[in-house]
């Protein structure tokens, strides 16, 4: 099982700020992960299309599109922060 979150603008789109999930081997990576959630439709496949710039986490620790995913991780999807 996998734990995911979701903050900011992607939190208040989906409307849920975290979920559990069953991890199985096609979750491999987070760009596996990403397009299995896309794959729900609606708001899922607008907010999380490969367009769109989302940043991810894999247990705290800022991963690109090609890093593992392994049951019992914690991945965060966040938008991109602008600070000054």
């Amino acid at each position: 099982m996998i734990w995911v979150r979701y903050f900011a603008s992607l939190r208040e789109r989906l409307g849920v700020s975290e979920e559990h999930l069953d991890w199985y081997e096609e979750l491999g990576t987070v760009s596996a992960l990403r397009a299995s959630l896309c794959g729900r439709g609606g708001v899922w496949a607008d907010s999380l299309a490969p367009d769109q710039q989302v940043l991810c986490a894999v247990n705290q620790e800022l991963s690109p599109p090609g890093a593992q995913v392994r049951d019992g991780d914690e991945v965060a999807f966040f938008p991109p922060v602008t600070g000054g």
